[in-house]
């Protein structure tokens, strides 16, 4: 028997959502007060869960291992967030923002999950402008929004270059209130360690305090996991260092099955890799997609020069610019979604005409130089200027640029030492989103009774690749309109079961394990750093679970890990003690997880025999090298059940993707 049930409601698909939420069970205001809820993770997901279940009554506890849940990973969000508002009149609807989604995601997403999701968009807006985040606003007062790739709308609602961390705040705001009347309790500086459960479900974790070192035992009728992503497994990404996937991984080796690993996003507008001591990759927000165009030079010799110093990208003629993505894809342009946009940036620099002097001559320009030329003459127009000259269309159109993107060309500028207004943006596709993750049901409960997970740390709804300024989107619709309704159906069968004791067998096991595992490291006494051995599984995954994946790379891959966790445990160095603030131990725990994660990366990439979104098998493209997806043997989720730390043990389970309401077509952007 499947261990698998999605548990996805009867009837039309615009009608689930509203018929399973009339159906639930409910826990009357008066019972809330018995009930404890832990919410590991403090993002977009995990913070709106918290505010949330606050806000309802019940007791909360949240724990981040940040010194303050403003600290967390959605922050570094610059773009915007979807909603099918149809402002513009330009024929959105929930309808086509469910099938953009679906579409984008290569068709390995469940409908019933995305429709949900686009559905409850519009009352995020709503919700946040209640916030008071400060939504970017046309002249007439209504929210200004503009299209992301894979969209022929616009529907991104973005606060200038800072929405990841203005719906933070937002979300913040909410749990803050909660905190301050007493119903949410905040464990900062705080990590999970564990999960427990007791007959089966999820009753409490063990955290340890990442100051005092001390370990801690807390229960509760039901835990919301929200830790995020595992971007890290890479090393270099877009996440910054602290953030990791261990939570979800703790809850996978309990139990749980992890879904969909091999599918990772890389994003295509990010600063190039520039040196050897880099620990993050800096993000460049996708709406400059909008306005700048992407090209190399047409001659490898052109690129070799830009390379050399030799030759400025000015000096590049239109004639000798190769605008590839509006070559490629001319219904789209530079509009495609990020998973083409990138392999196309990939192929340019692979055939030699990449123009960053780094390692591996990577990198692609995006350029402003056309949109401030037509954004000015527009701007000189409406001032009554009907001839204007050239350089009064580009003193204008810089100032529309620098309105819409500022902040954004302020930080480009300070991190490369070169002005974005004359000189193109230097470019390459980095990690930056991973749309696997716990396997979720429709109630965004695990495979562990009582266990949820929120965000980007479940397997999402993206399916295999994740259109631009979705992620905001799910974090906040799972946390608060989603996660609310089944939490409770969830508890109202634990009314009578009164306060959890963490004096039982199974939390002194738990953290006896803990325990057991902080000695091992401390006492290994290797000679290499922790730091050595992330760096190092970084590269193997970049190199062959990355862009591109092939079969032979794949069983390297496998097998070097397999090697790189054994030399790890013999000979890995963590300095200091368990009982002091040890960021080292902190580290060590971390990777442990993502070396056994990043095999079960390539285990998957090896037997998913297609390509689709952010999985992009070499063997498994069409002459054009766009994927090539095999819907009659692989239209399923892979859920992987853990066997233990050698990844290559686990066991896999199938659920099957039916597609009643639309149509699955080859994806084109041409």
């Amino acid at each position: 028997m499947s261990k698998l049930n999605s548990r996805i409601p009867e009837g039309p698909i615009a009608d689930k959502w509203t018929n399973h939420k009339n159906h639930m069970k409910l826990v009357a205001p008066n019972n809330r007060p018995k009930i404890d809820v832990i919410v590991v993770g403090t993002g977009l997901a995990g913070a709106s869960a918290a505010a949330s279940l606050g806000e309802m009554g019940y007791n909360v506890k949240a724990f981040c291992f940040q010194d303050s849940p403003r600290r967390a990973h959605s922050i570094a969000a610059q773009g915007g967030i979807n909603a099918a508002k149809n402002y513009q009149n330009d024929g959105d609807s929930v309808y086509r923002l469910f099938y953009d989604t679906i579409k984008g995601g290569d068709y390995r997403a469940r409908e019933a999950n995305v429709h949900r999701l686009a559905e409850v968009s519009g009352n995020i807006i709503d919700q946040c402008v209640a916030q008071g985040v400060p939504f970017a606003r046309e002249y007439g007062g209504l929210l200004d929004n503009r299209s992301f790739g894979g969209t022929q709308v616009q529907r991104t609602f973005y606060a200038a270059g800072q929405t990841g961390q203005q719906l933070l705040l937002g979300a913040y705001s909410a749990l803050s209130r909660q905190i301050g009347l007493g119903r949410v309790k905040m464990y900062h500086r705080h990590e999970m360690m564990d999960l427990v459960k007791i007959d089966g479900k999820a009753r409490g974790i063990i955290a340890r305090n990442l100051v005092t070192g001390e370990l801690e035992r807390h229960s509760a009728h039901a835990v919301v996991i929200a830790s995020g992503g595992y971007g890290n497994v890479y090393f270099l990404s877009t996440n910054a260092m602290g953030s990791n996937v261990s939570a979800a991984w703790k809850v996978h080796k309990r139990g749980a099955l992890f879904a969909n690993p091999c599918f990772v996003q890389i994003h295509p507008t990010c600063v190039p890799v520039h040196g050897t001591n880099q620990s993050k990759l800096t993000l460049m927000s996708e709406s400059l997609r909008n306005s700048g165009r992407i090209w190399v030079p047409k001659k490898k010799e052109d690129a070799e020069a830009i390379r050399a110093g030799q030759l400025k990208p000015t000096q590049i003629s239109e004639e000798e610019r190769d605008y590839f993505l509006e070559r490629r894809y001319p219904a789209f342009g530079n509009l495609v979604p990020r998973d083409v946009a990138s392999r196309a940036a990939k192929e340019r620099c692979d055939a030699g005409c990449g123009i960053e002097a780094n390692d591996t001559n990577e990198g692609v320009y995006l350029d402003f130089s056309s949109e401030i030329k037509s954004k000015g003459k527009q701007a000189a127009y409406a001032l009554g200027d009907h001839d204007p000259s050239e350089e009064r269309m580009i003193e204008l159109g810089k100032k529309w640029i620098e309105e819409k993107y500022g902040n954004l060309f302020q930080m480009y500028q300070k991190i490369t030492d070169e002005n974005p207004y004359e000189t193109p943006m230097k470019i390459y596709p980095a990690v930056h989103y991973t749309m696997g993750g716990v396997w979720v049901d429709y109630n965004l409960q695990s495979t562990i009774e009582g266990c949820f997970v929120t965000g980007e740390a479940n397997f999402s709804d993206h399916g295999a690749n994740r259109l631009g300024a979705s992620a905001l989107m799910q974090g906040l619709a799972d946390g608060y309109f989603v996660l609310p309704y089944t939490v409770s159906d969830y508890l109202a069968n634990e009314i009578r079961t009164g306060k959890i004791a963490t004096d039982s067998p199974e939390f002194e096991a738990a953290e006896n394990e803990v325990k057991e595992t902080i000695n091992r490291f401390l006492n290994n006494n290797g000679s290499k750093s922790v730091d050595h051995f992330h760096k190092r599984l970084g590269l193997i995954m970049w190199n062959k679970v990355g862009m591109g994946r092939s079969e032979e790379g794949l069983k390297q891959a496998i097998e070097e890990i397999g090697l790189l966790r054994e030399e790890f445990y013999k000979d890995v160095y963590v300095p200091g003690s368990s009982d002091e603030m040890n960021p080292e131990l902190e580290k060590v725990m971390r990777v442990a997880d993502l070396i056994e994660l990043g095999q079960l990366m390539a285990v998957d990439a090896l037997h998913r025999e297609e390509s689709c979104g952010g999985h992009f098998r070499e063997e498994h493209q069409d002459a054009e090298g766009e994927t090539l997806r095999d819907d009659k043997n692989f239209k399923y989720v892979a859920a992987w059940e853990y066997q233990g730390s050698d990844s290559k043990q686990s066991a896999l389970h199938k659920e099957e993707l039916n597609y009643e309401f639309i149509k699955i077509a080859d994806r084109n952007y041409k």
